[in-house]
């Protein structure tokens, strides 16, 4: 079985784990009918338009 020759420290420990838990900023655009920003491949929530099409009536 394995076993560590040397004890590794708090440091190095947190270092290898440092890069679980970041959290990456949601990707936006621009929606091409009313400019709000939304996430791609979504449907616009101002404006209720996904890929050139109605699918939300949304009252004006």
């Amino acid at each position: 079985m394995a076993v560590p020759k040397r004890k590794s420290s708090k440091a190095r420990r947190d270092k290898r784990r440092s890069n679980l838990w970041k959290l990456d900023a949601p990707a936006l655009m621009k929606c091409p009918k009313c400019g709000e920003y939304k996430r791609p491949h979504r449907l616009c929530g101002s404006c209720g338009y996904y890929n050139g099409r109605m699918i939300v009536k949304k009252e004006a």
